[in-house]
């Protein structure tokens, strides 16, 4: 089937019409509005999401469905998650914690985890996720930055990645291990729960008080935390609505984990404020096993990821054609361009095809999508959402100029959206430098065509995507620094079929050590004990030396262009290069 043969019919054309009537017409304060606020005043994620369903008579409506990787399941009602986070906000409360306190979450996909993030936004404490593949280091060093008050975690965890430097975060009060035992110095959340009441007081949040903290990290420095605050919750709810079609009692799976911000934007937020039924799976992929969820729990709307998709592809047609899809009736896909073929694909295996959407951890929510009411242009992320402004530019001097229709530049959205980050955590210089001319400056290359699609180029620096996974070379860098025969260290993403990206190192060796294919399963074996499996290089090759500026900086950019047989493009201000 070619894409030419893939139309819609007259009620989405009829759709369409209606989707322009509500681009012409939209405003943040009517979006605002679809919400209730705080009875007293104020804006609170959990109570939008939670307490005013329940407050309107929906507590016995399914909020979660969860199955663990045993086979188990559990479901959760609105009015059970509500009295569970009231639980989990008076046992924080009861060990000191205030609001504004930085609570962090580095656990599996477990009911706990779920009812951590909205237990610690009701008692007006600001959650930050983790993935929990992350090695020691990684963590480490957001819980610096972060500063810290409370962390929730497991106990093998705990014993395995932070217990031997707890004690050198002065700002970390309280480690609440998940289950009914805990190690000494730690608070099982088991009995404590059980112990605390079902009942507690949203705190009075306002809208610009801070809620999330995510973490990205930078080609160069250490990871930026973006704060996003209570108000983003108005895009959270308009976004899900707009972009994923979430409406009360939709039965919906969003495959991210929380520690990715699809995963708690997506994940957590955006579904309960709406009121659907969110599916929850412990697990990592598996066909069969997303293929069995997808057809038992009949699934209406599916959030997922490139990575994933691409794996569901590579199984072919055969794999799918045992398996009932008709329950679906949309899917969308996230973290990294979607490529023209699964559009394609996923159109002649589930009768539908995936829409691809653009956003960034900065940008809180989804900023640009193909939606039900577009006609679907396979490649392209899709159209600014309703209340986004939307441009390509170029940067010149200390503005911009806008770039013409079918020209490549950066893409960039005007500021004011409710969930752009307010801050980059202690970086204040950092932050400002994302916005020009008026613009906010995303780093993503781009561009427009002459219907107002958008089309993504490329990155304008060196992060590495990596099954959803955003990398930063200098975190896998400074790792295998670490080990005593690495002199200098270099990382980039090269192609991979099913990851998107996967992360490749080059390093140089300090005199009286030689490259041997022990050295490098040694390096990698240490790099994957400091960062976990996910951000560590598949690969490490030697090189005698690393091209460098003049001033030293490693062109990662000379790396992968000869790595991929790319044009090197400028090379004058190379001062070494490898011999």
């Amino acid at each position: 089937m070619t894409w030419a043969t893939i139309r819609k019919g007259a009620a989405e054309k009829a759709a369409a019409n209606l989707s322009e009537a509500v681009r012409r017409d939209f405003t943040w304060d009517s979006a605002r509005q679809m919400l209730d606020g705080l009875p007293g005043g104020g804006l609170n994620i959990a109570y939008e999401a939670l307490d005013r369903h329940v407050a309107a008579g929906h507590g016995s409506e399914t909020a979660i469905l969860w199955f663990g990787k045993d086979g188990s399941r559990q479901g959760f009602s609105y009015a059970d998650l509500s009295g569970q986070t009231a639980r989990f906000a008076n046992v924080i409360v009861s060990h000191g914690l205030a609001p504004g306190d930085r609570l962090f979450a580095l656990s599996d996909r477990v009911p706990a985890l779920y009812i951590a993030a909205l237990g610690t936004l009701k008692a007006g404490l600001v959650f930050t996720p983790l993935f929990s593949a992350f090695g020691p280091d990684p963590i480490r060093m957001r819980m610096e930055i972060g500063e810290a008050a409370a962390l929730v975690t497991d106990a093998g965890t705990y014993r395995r990645k932070i217990a031997a430097w707890r004690g050198e975060i002065p700002s970390l009060k309280l480690v609440l291990i998940i289950g009914d035992e805990a190690p000494e110095g730690c608070v099982a959340l088991g009995p404590a729960m059980a112990a605390a009441s079902d009942r507690f007081e949203v705190v009075a949040t306002q809208p610009e008080d801070p809620a999330l903290i995510h973490f990205t990290s930078g080609t160069t420095g250490r990871p930026k935390g973006a704060v996003h605050v209570h108000g983003a919750v108005v895009m959270h709810a308009e976004t899900g609505r707009y972009a994923l079609e979430l409406s009360p009692g939709t039965r919906y799976w969003c495959t991210a984990d929380p520690g990715w911000v699809t995963g708690t934007s997506y994940g957590i937020i955006a579904p309960l404020v709406n009121r659907v039924t969110m599916i929850v799976d412990e697990a990592d992929f598996e066909l069969e096993r997303w293929y069995s969820m997808l057809q038992r729990e009949k699934v209406e709307v599916w959030y997922t990821a490139p990575t994933a998709i691409r794996m569901i592809m590579r199984a072919g047609r055969e794999a799918a054609e045992p398996y009932d899809f008709s329950s679906l009736h949309f899917m969308a896909s996230v973290g990294e361009p979607l490529n023209p073929e699964a559009v394609v694909w996923s159109n002649e295996v589930f009768g539908r095809p995936f829409h691809d959407n653009w956003w960034q951890t900065e940008t809180g929510g989804i900023m640009i999508a193909n939606t039900r009411a577009m006609d679907v242009r396979p490649g392209s992320m899709g159209r600014p959402l309703p209340g986004v402004e939307a441009a390509i530019v170029q940067r010149q001097g200390d503005g911009v100029r806008d770039c013409r229709d079918g020209e490549i530049g950066e893409l960039a959205l005007r500021p004011g959206w409710p969930s752009m980050m307010r801050a980059y955590l202690h970086e204040d210089a950092r932050y400002k430098k994302c916005f020009v001319g008026g613009w906010y400056l995303t780093g993503d290359l781009a561009m427009r065509d002459g219907d107002g699609y958008f089309w993504f180029v490329g990155r304008a620096d060196d992060l590495i995507k990596s099954s959803g996974h955003l990398i930063g070379p200098f975190e896998v860098e400074s790792a295998l620094l670490e080990h005593p025969a690495v002199a200098e260290a270099a990382a980039i993403g090269i192609p991979e079929e099913t990851a998107g990206e996967i992360v490749k190192a080059y390093v140089a060796l300090k005199p009286g050590h030689e490259p041997s294919d022990e050295l490098e399963r040694e390096i990698r074996g240490l790099a994957r004990r400091k960062l976990g499996p996910a951000v560590a290089p598949r690969e490490v090759v030697f090189r005698k030396t690393l091209p460098k500026t003049r001033s030293g900086k490693i062109m990662r950019r000379l790396l992968k262009a000869r790595e991929l047989g790319l044009p090197e493009g400028d090379i004058s201000t190379l001062e070494s290069d490898e011999s």
